[in-house]
């Protein structure tokens, strides 16, 4: 056990702290959805923030993958925190001189998405780098459960500092867990040079232009994991459309509103924390690729029609459960997929390729929910009368439109999950001997 604490003590260290820092920026990112919606009513205006801090993730990941093979992960990172941190105060002094505006906001996370863009890479190889090969699972396992606890603790304490504090409070509690990951990255955690990984360092020499080839090509070279990645970007599509239409959905409704959708979101991470403690402790599955495919098709086809069809606080948790509790299967099974079949001096040019094809469809899914949501199914819904067949299944008022919108992603999302499977399992059969091994 001491052994085990030992070979895993850097990782304790960078994970907890940045998972800190998470918190903070995650109830900034809450609270500012709530403060937002509340003042223009608009799905769509709402669905922005998070379309303007993906759009420079996914135009820029296939570059900078290539690039934080080159430089320093741990300057990198810290690089990175600062200037998201510089954004969060600037929001925090344009609140206090009451000139905030929708526009700024966009234009902050835009700033916020391209450091995480030239961050997120460096800090997945940091986290190989840092950790032993056998505990990949274990490692990835706790990484989900982080994850799911800022998801629990998220709602629940940026609604109630928002509550009783305001949204500079939040902001403030932002800030303080930035500095604890900063001054903690800076001066206790040691990250090993690439130079020290078994597969050597990346050559400085080679162009950027050719970095990022070599990413694409190691892609099309394994064209297994590339169309998991295909599959994913499809799964993606329908999750952050679902995160679009959300809070227009519950903000919008009678028994519905801040706290429900804080009581919601809490749920989904009740269910992703249930999850990361089960795969932390289960044994390595036959196949990974299977349960990438199952654990999706469970939550895409059941977590979008509870939603759609349920009218009460009750039924949204239960969706929320259903919805979540399998993706961290999915994230521990596709993690060690990554980690144990691509190089570790490829990984930050793949990863940020796989970024790219990936998540391209993120900025999309939420453009397209607030459209489907305020342009397409709330006139819809509208124009119904009481108690016809429309309203009978979504509900009436607003939020009925949201409501089908979700219909409509749950067929959408099977369909997905079906089309996939066949292409998956065709080419987990073509795939050498050698490769499937480090699939199962």
């Amino acid at each position: 056990m001491n052994n085990y604490i030992k070979g895993l003590k850097t990782f304790f260290i960078l994970w907890s702290t940045q998972a800190l820092s998470h918190l903070g920026s995650a109830m900034t990112n809450f609270a500012l959805v709530i403060w937002l919606y509340e003042k223009t009513g608009s799905a769509i205006q709402t669905a922005l923030l998070s379309i303007c801090s993906y759009a420079p993730y996914v135009l820029m990941s296939i570059f900078a993958g290539a690039l934080t093979d080159r430089w320093d992960k741990k300057k990198v990172m810290l690089t990175c925190d600062t200037m998201a941190a510089v954004c969060t105060v600037v929001v925090l002094i344009l609140l206090k001189a009451d000139l905030l505006m929708p526009w700024h906001m966009y234009m902050l996370n835009a700033i916020n998405g391209l450091m995480n863009t030239v961050q997120q890479p460096a800090s997945d190889v940091a986290m190989t780098l840092v950790t032993p090969k056998e505990h990949y699972q274990k490692t990835s396992g706790m990484r989900s459960f982080s994850n799911s606890v800022v998801t629990i603790l998220t709602p629940v304490f940026a609604t109630m500092i928002l509550s009783f504090a305001g949204i500079d409070a939040v902001i403030c509690v932002d800030f303080i867990t930035f500095l604890v990951a900063f001054l903690t990255l800076l001066l206790f955690v040691q990250i090993p040079d690439m130079k020290e990984a078994d597969e050597g360092a990346v050559d400085n020499k080679e162009s950027l232009l050719k970095s990022v080839a070599s990413g694409l090509h190691y892609l099309n070279e394994n064209r297994l994991i590339l169309y998991l990645i295909l599959f994913l970007a499809g799964v993606n599509l329908v999750a952050s459309a679902f995160d679009a239409v959300l809070p227009a959905m519950i903000l919008s409704k009678e028994n519905g509103g801040k706290m429900v959708l804080g009581v919601v979101n809490a749920f989904a991470g009740i269910a992703t924390l249930i999850g990361s403690i089960i795969v932390t402790f289960i044994p390595a599955p036959k196949n990974r690729v299977r349960v990438i495919y199952i654990t999706m098709l469970i939550s895409l086809s059941t977590e979008n029609f509870l939603l759609a069809f349920g009218h009460s606080p009750l039924i949204w948790c239960i969706g929320q459960i259903i919805g979540w509790i399998l993706v961290p299967l999915m994230s521990a099974n596709l993690d060690v997929i990554l980690r144990t079949t691509i190089p570790t001096n490829l990984q930050g040019r793949v990863f940020s390729c796989r970024n790219t094809l990936q998540f391209f469809t993120i900025p999309v899914g939420f453009l397209l929910g607030g459209i489907l949501v305020d342009s397409i199914f709330e006139p819809l819904m509208e124009r119904e009368a009481e108690g016809s067949f429309l309203t009978a299944l979504f509900g009436s008022g607003k939020g009925s439109g949201a409501a089908f919108v979700f219909f409509i992603l749950g067929i959408a999302g099977t369909a997905i999950c079906l089309f996939f499977w066949q292409i998956l399992k065709n080419r987990q059969n073509e795939a050498p001997e050698e490769s499937l091994s480090e699939l199962k």
